[in-house]
């Protein structure tokens, strides 16, 4: 089935594309780690595959992309797979400006336009983590989705996961997508997302590594008033990680307000 639907349904991918590098071994962290410095025709054809792979849904949240440095061939890698894929609207954050060396951060991609987009820096003993906030439809009838990567130490995730939920405390109608470095356990006793009212989706497949899949550090978060009809974890070999995929239905009127968005 196509994870397009129809009657007020949308559906959602997130995905840490690892710059596009595509690692299918441990030993690759060493023989392909040049490739985090050089640019590689490997990885635009590995770019090409996961176009394919995005081509129909209807958002799209990365992490680990390349907004255009050498490794990149100077190519904004989000900007890339959105004219390839279609998608009427992307976004990319920079949380690690390396200058020509790096331009490390997340992306965006939807097929509606929002009306307000937000790049926030996350706090944590290590720079570098950002949360990245759209919302969709109008003021009155807003769908807010974020986009993050945590940190590796709970500490660090900690204070992370409360900067964010203290970011969207008044707004009703939230997704969030990212890469957690925890799992669904862990983010469900987490204290400040045990105090909002965003609901963690319990994943029966790991998501980390993708050839051998031990972990499930990836996730999709939402609000009690978006009905999830299926979420689960997409065996394609592009990353170190493994894609992760969600179908939800929201209330018609929500739904209206974020279609009207849409752009041809």
């Amino acid at each position: 089935m196509s994870p397009r639907l129809g009657d007020n349904a949308l559906s959602f991918m997130s995905f840490n594309m690892q710059v596009g590098i595509g690692t299918k071994r441990y030993r690759e962290y060493i023989t392909r780690g040049w490739r985090h410095l050089l640019p590689s025709q490997q990885v635009h054809d590995n770019l090409a595959r996961i176009a394919e792979l995005i081509a129909d849904y209807d958002f799209v949240g990365l992490q680990e992309l390349d907004a255009g440095s050498h490794r990149s061939g100077y190519i904004n890698q989000l900007e890339w797979l959105a004219q390839e894929a279609g998608f009427a609207f992307w976004h990319t954050q920079v949380n690690r400006d390396l200058g020509q060396l790096a331009q490390h951060g997340l992306g965006l991609l939807a097929r509606h336009k929002p009306f307000t987009v937000e790049e926030h820096k996350l706090p944590g003993r290590i720079p570098g983590r950002g949360a990245l906030i759209a919302r969709f439809g109008n003021p009155e009838h807003a769908l807010t989705v974020v986009v993050t990567h945590l940190s590796l130490t709970a500490h660090s995730r900690n204070q992370q996961l409360a900067a964010i939920c203290a970011l969207v405390a008044d707004d009703e109608h939230v997704v969030i997508m990212g890469d957690t470095n925890c799992s669904a356990r862990q983010l469900a006793t987490d204290s400040a997302l045990a105090a909002s009212n965003l609901q963690v989706y319990q994943l029966a497949q790991p998501t980390f590594p993708s050839w051998r899949p031990r972990r499930c550090i990836d996730h999709i978060l939402v609000t009690p008033d978006i009905h999830v009809h299926e979420a689960h974890v997409l065996d394609v070999q592009l990353s170190d990680h493994l894609p992760v995929q969600m179908r939800v239905s929201l209330t018609p009127a929500l739904h209206d307000a974020v279609s009207a968005c849409a752009q041809a």
